[in-house]
C-alpha cells in the first residue's frame, strides 16, 4: 500500500524522536563555544541570594525563567503524550514551549490532537506554533497559517530554517528560492509575532539583519554544539538505503559538522545591535547545545534573552527527570547571578565575560 505524505511524515517524526534519544547524533567534541567563555567573579556581590529574581519578559510576556523549552515533536500517535507532558511541565514553571513542526497538520487530521494537546495542558504561559522555511518558500495559505496558530493558540509562529537538514533528509526539499520574501508576506499578516530559528547550524548576524528586515520579532540561533540534524537524517538515510554515496567520504565529516557555534552567532547579532540600534528591539534566543543554567547564563550575557532547549530536556523527560533539571538548571543559574553580583536577568545581561584564551 502507497503511503500518504501524511504517513510519510509522522513516521519521519517518530524516527527522529527515536534517533535523538538514542544515537549518537551530537556535534564533534559538542563545542558551542560556551566553554571559553568565563564571567569575573564578584567578590563583593551587595545582594542576597534568596532574592535574586529569575524573571523575565519575552515578545511581551512575563516568564518565571529563561527557559524555553523548544520545538520538539508532533503529529503521530506517541507525540501526544510526550508533549502532554512537557506542556504540564512547561505550566508548572511558568515558561514558554514550542511545538515541532506542524507540517503533518496541514497534511491531515488524524493527530492534530497531538498539537492541541500543548494549549489545553498549558493554559496560561507562552505556546508557539511551528512550520519549515520550505513550507513557507512553497507558499502557505491564509487558512493553513490560522489552522496552525489556532490549534495551540500560539502567541508566536516559530519558522524553522533547516537547509542542512533538508539536505541530508531523504525525504528533504531543497527549494529555499523565495523564502525570505515569502517569509516578510507572512510576518505582514498575521496576527502574532514570528521568531525565525535555525536547527543545529546556527544563524549568523548577516543572515539575522535579512530575518529581521524581514519582519521576524525574533531569532533562535540554534547554533552547532548540540544535535546535528545532518547526522539524524544521515542515520535515516543508511537505514532506508544500506548506502551513502552522495558525497565523498573526507567531505562527509566536516559536512555532518556543519555549523556556526552558539557562542559565535551570539556575539555577531550582539555586535550587530550595537553597531546598528535599529536592530536593538531583535530578541535573540540562545539554543544549540544548552546542558544546564551556566550556559543559560552565559548565553544571557552574550546578547541572548532567553536560552533554549530540545535534546536534554527530552531525555530528562525519557528518564523521568524532567522536572528534577529544569529546577536544577534555575539554581546553576541563581548560582552564577549571585557570584556576579546580578540581581534580575537585567542585570545579568551587564555582567563582565570575558573569553578565555
Amino acid at each position: 500500500m502507497q503511503q500518504t505524505s501524511a504517513s510519510i511524515t509522522a513516521e519521519r517524526k517518530h524516527s527522529h524522536v527515536d534517533i535523538c534519544l538514542h544515537r549518537e547524533v551530537c556535534f564533534d567534541a559538542q563545542d558551542t563555544g560556551l566553554a571559553s567563555w568565563r564571567f569575573e567573579h564578584n567578590a563583593a556581590p551587595e545582594i542576597n541570594a534568596a532574592e535574586i529574581d529569575l524573571t523575565t519578559v519575552f515578545l511581551g510576556r512575563k516568564i518565571a525563567m529563561p527557559l524555553m523549552i523548544s520545538s520538539m515533536t508532533g503529529g503521530y500517535g506517541e507525540a501526544l503524550s510526550l508533549n502532554r507532558m512537557l506542556a504540564e511541565a512547561a505550566e508548572k514553571y511558568r515558561i514558554p514551549l514550542g511545538v515541532g513542526s506542524m507540517r503533518q497538520a496541514l497534511e491531515g487530521n488524524s493527530h492534530r490532537e497531538s498539537f492541541a494537546i500543548v494549549r489545553k495542558s498549558a493554559p496560561s504561559v507562552p505556546v508557539y506554533a511551528n512550520i519549515g522555511a520550505p513550507e513557507v518558500a512553497s507558499g502557505l495559505s491564509s487558512a493553513q497559517l490560522s489552522l496552525m496558530l489556532e490549534l495551540v493558540e500560539a502567541d508566536a509562529l516559530i519558522v524553522h530554517i533547516n537547509p542542512a537538514q533538508e539536505l541530508f533528509q531523504p525525504e528533504g526539499s531543497t527549494a529555499f528560492r523565495g523564502f525570505l520574501d515569502k517569509l516578510h508576506t507572512i510576518t505582514s499578516t498575521i496576527p502574532v509575532p514570528v521568531i525565525a530559528k535555525e536547527v543545529g547550524c546556527g544563524i549568523s548576524a548577516i543572515v539575522a539583519r535579512k530575518l529581521a528586515d524581514a519582519g521576524v520579532r525574533a531569532v533562535d540561533v540554534a547554533g552547532a554544539g548540540g544535535i546535528s540534524w545532518q547526522k539524524v537524517e544521515e542515520c535515516r538515510y543508511i537505514e532506508k538505503f544500506d548506502h551513502d554515496n552522495r558525497f565523498s567520504p573526507s567531505a562527509l565529516d566536516e559536512l555532518l559538522n556543519w555549523g556556526i557555534p552558539t557562542s559565535v552567532c551570539l556575539a555577531g547579532i550582539a555586535a550587530l545591535k550595537k553597531q546598528h540600534p535599529e536592530y536593538e528591539p531583535l530578541s535573540v534566543v540562545s539554543s544549540g547545545g544548552i546542558r544546564n543554567g551556566i550556559d543559560i547564563a552565559k548565553s544571557i550575557a552574550l546578547g541572548a534573552d532567553i536560552a533554549a532547549s530540545a535534546q536534554h530536556l527530552l531525555k530528562a523527560l525519557h528518564e523521568g527527570t524532567l522536572q528534577h533539571t529544569i529546577e536544577t538548571w534555575a539554581n546553576d543559574l541563581k548560582a552564577v547571578m549571585f557570584l556576579t553580583g546580578s540581581a534580575t536577568i537585567e542585570q545579568l545581561k551587564q555582567a563582565p565575560i570575558h573569553k578565555q584564551h
